[in-house]
């Protein structure tokens, strides 16, 4: 088992990023826990949220658990400006941001008002049929506590860090960034609102994006401080909501239509997902959700629904490990790829 005395021994060999100071040097070790092997440990740095806190993460738990932790989780918080400026400037350099490119790069956002409709697959299947049309595409994972969009496109690899910049991996002609990608073992985020918002304000100021058409991104369901924040990095984003034909879906779905109508979000359209069942064997359809709720939410929104994607599961290809995406001839595939011509359609310049 792993003692205390082995943490900080460890982590007298990892600097801080921005102090290139140990971080025992620095008294950065504020708490550690250990439980059956599983290590709790927090951390001071001197700029927490951002790319270089990332890089760190990845360093601290593999040195950790080379060292004999089954399991790390870490927390950071900002070191006391009086350390700080003993140890040197914590300025950061200024890279190229995504925010400033407005003018090239549409940005489509994807958001439901509840969780389970198919939010994440949509937004994956969206990127991916805009991709086979020929668009730079990016998506962000923007659904911090419920991040899936790497499973769903069988992305194993992780993104690269360079210097004080993020690459973001690329899979199916899509660039892909997710929370996901700097989590350890799935273990659940425990940041709050401004901490969110640094962190997705790093994905558009922090990773070297290509010049892109889209940037698809996967809000959280409902209208809290991330889909808040969003709406104020982005004053110029198109929405797309999500729901099931299911009344109370629907419903739910509206709340977050009204707060892109109030922030003066464009919305494209409503996409009905799981919308009927159709069977293989007769071609007859089961509304197992209900019927009615996109179109209902269409009208109230004073949008229209830009299609009705039936449930029904991707062809299983064992080359090819992606087990949300839909193949372009696959029955499905085609209703995204109609979803993509008419995206582009509205979004001409």
């Amino acid at each position: 088992m792993i003692t205390e005395e082995q943490v900080k021994k460890v982590l007298e060999d990892i600097n801080d990023p921005h102090l290139h100071t140990s971080l025992t040097d620095l008294d950065a070790i504020k708490e550690v826990k250990i439980k059956e092997n599983l290590l709790s440990l927090k951390l001071a740095i001197a700029q927490p949220g951002t790319a270089e806190q990332m890089q760190l993460q990845q360093e601290v738990v593999t040195a950790l658990k080379e060292a004999g932790a089954e399991s790390v989780g870490l927390r950071f918080e900002k070191l006391p400006d009086s350390v700080i400026a003993e140890h040197g400037s914590a300025e950061e350099e200024e890279g190229g941001s995504l925010l400033d490119r407005t003018d090239k790069t549409t940005f489509i956002s994807v958001t439901s008002g509840k969780g389970g409709v198919g939010k994440s697959t949509v937004s994956v299947n969206l990127a991916i049929s805009l991709a086979r049309q020929g668009k730079k595409v990016g998506i962000i994972d923007a659904d911090i506590y419920g991040f899936s969009v790497p499973d769903m496109m069988g992305i194993e690899e992780r993104p690269r860090v360079v210097g004080e910049r993020i690459y973001p991996v690329d899979r199916f002609g899509v660039q892909v960034i997710s929370m996901g990608f700097f989590v350890e073992d799935n273990s659940p985020i425990i940041w709050r609102g401004p901490m969110l918002g640094k962190m997705l304000n790093n994905f558009f100021n922090e990773v070297e994006w290509d010049d892109l058409d889209y940037l698809i991104l996967d809000l959280p369901p409902g209208t809290g401080d991330v889909a808040l924040d969003i709406h104020s990095m982005l004053p110029h984003s198109k929405e797309i909501i999500v729901t099931t034909p299911h009344a109370t879906a629907a419903f739910v779905a509206a709340r977050a239509g009204a707060m892109a109508l109030k922030t003066e979000h464009e919305i494209l359209g409503v996409i009905e997902n799981m919308a009927y069942f159709e069977s293989e064997v007769t071609g007859e359809k089961e509304y197992v959700f209900g019927k009615g709720g996109g179109q209902k939410l269409a009208e109230e929104l004073k949008t229209e629904v830009l299609a009705q994607v039936p449930l029904g599961q991707p062809d299983y290809d064992e080359e090819v490990f992606a087990p949300s995406v839909y193949a372009e001839d696959h029955k499905i595939g085609k209703i995204y790829t109609d979803i993509a011509s008419k995206v582009i359609e509205k979004t001409k310049k």
